[in-house]
């Protein structure tokens, strides 16, 4: 706790105003200027004392029984999620005070609540509580909360500092993947675009042994258990485990796009693309598979990589390691990252390129996708910006719509060109708008899972 710093309350400066007008009227009306000086200078003299004493006994009672700042914070926030933070007073002394209460909030937060001014009664708990949301993942800084209380008799106000500040990490939306968990368990997957598909009889790892039923394969019947059993007994089969899955995320200026306000969303393109990243690796740890992650387009003092692992805190792990990494204003080299990831990566892997495709980068991309494919299956994903289809459905009013619609169009077929050009035949790499990119790969991992691809 620092040291109180007095300053004037309102009562106080307008006691003093008060004062200097009723001295300056009573000259106006002709009082002699000896008794207004005399009067005045005994009304300030007592006014000082009163403050003094005030002050001094104000200070006596705080500092025998100061209050006590409680704050309760979460573990970490989750991107652009309200949260409710409770700050609470506690004040073990006899005396009440009146205080105005500021939370020294990280600077990429917005809030509502702040500041609040409250009573806080003798032996008694206030709580307070008010609403932030994180705008910029990262490591977030909370400072100490900013006290102002008023002295017994309200002379003065006491700026104080309570509390410690505390360091706090602000993760990527997590509301896709409970979202996805939830529709999971509950089999409501096609509610939010993914495809679902039976499982029993696919895939090639052996799971297990059940009675036969009405549609199942009959080169799946297991003769010797159904002989042992005296009924119809079929093998179950699972889709291949133990496989993996790697991230190669780009970090580059392309990935610096922001819609935010198009999208009434706090969501960059980036963001968007971890939060795609995080429900995938969820669905791959959750199918046995290994996940893993580098970053390519950043210096290499920033660059993070991730070895592949599977596990349920895996998870945790990776978020950790990428929380808080931005994309800078360097442009990506393409054909560097593929040959650091095939200088590390040596098993096959489900390499899933996340990155903003230009038309002019296809000469650098296409090399590189070459390259990754010789020996992993690739997968590009890139990032289409949604107003260009805004513009494009956008109603034609002026004559300037007229070509602002034909040049949305134009530069779209641009794009699409120039990314099959790259892509190829591949009916596996996407180029979609940021909101559709963590279905897009769900869906995309599951055909892989489904065709045995890996």
């Amino acid at each position: 706790m620092r040291a109180a710093v007095p300053i004037p309350a309102r009562a106080a400066v307008l006691a003093l105003a008060g004062l200097s007008a009723a001295a300056s009227v009573a000259l106006l009306l002709g009082a002699p200027l000896a008794y207004v000086a005399a009067v005045a200078g005994v009304l300030l003299v007592l006014g000082f004392v009163l403050a003094g004493f005030d002050l001094w006994s104000s200070l006596r009672a705080w500092r025998a029984a100061p209050l006590r700042i409680e704050r309760n914070l979460p573990g970490a926030f989750s991107l652009g999620v309200p949260t409710v933070l409770t700050l609470t007073l506690v004040n073990e002394g006899t005396q009440a005070w009146q205080v105005s209460v500021f939370d020294e909030l990280d600077t990429h937060f917005a809030f509502e609540g702040l500041p609040q001014a409250h009573a806080v009664p003798a032996l008694s708990r206030v709580a307070l509580r008010y609403t932030a949301t994180a705008t910029q993942r990262g490591v977030a800084q909370f400072g100490a909360t900013q006290l102002r209380w008023r002295t017994r008799l309200g002379c003065f106000e006491l700026r104080q500092t309570l509390g410690e500040p505390r360091r706090l990490r602000v993760y990527p939306n997590f509301a896709a993947l409970a979202r996805y968990a939830w529709l999971s368990g509950d089999r409501r997957l096609a509610q939010i675009g993914i495809k679902t598909y039976a499982q029993r009889g696919l895939g090639t790892d052996f799971r297990q042994l059940a009675d036969y039923k009405t549609g199942d394969s009959l080169r799946h019947i297991d003769w010797k258990a159904t002989q042992r059993q005296r009924r119809p007994i079929v093998r179950e089969f699972q889709d291949d485990r133990d496989q993996c899955v790697l991230f190669l995320l780009d970090c580059g200026r392309r990935m610096r796009a922001d819609e935010g306000a198009l999208a009434q969303k706090a969501s960059s393109h980036f963001d968007e693309a971890l939060n795609a990243l995080m429900l995938l690796s969820y669905v791959a740890l959750k199918e046995g598979d290994e996940v893993g992650a580098m970053t390519f387009g950043c210096p290499a003092e920033e660059r993070r990589d991730f070895a592949p692992r599977k596990g349920t805190a895996t998870l945790n792990a990776l978020m950790n390691r990428l929380h808080d990494i931005q994309p800078g204003a360097t442009h990506s080299d393409y054909l560097l990252a593929a040959q650091e990831l095939l200088r590390v990566q040596k098993r096959r892997a489900l390499v899933i390129v996340l990155t903003n495709f230009r038309d002019e980068d296809a000469a650098e991309l296409r090399p590189a996708i070459k390259l990754l494919r010789r020996k992993h299956l690739v997968l590009v994903a890139s990032l289409r910006e949604r107003v260009l289809g805004h513009i494009a459905a956008q109603p034609l009013v002026h004559a300037r719509d007229a070509v602002d619609v034909a040049a949305a169009h134009l530069f779209e077929q641009s794009r699409r060109d120039a990314f099959a050009r790259v892509v190829g035949n591949d009916p596996l790499s996407v180029d979609v708008e940021p909101a559709d990119l963590a279905v897009a790969l769900v869906n995309r991992y599951h055909a892989v899972k489904r065709a045995g691809l890996l």
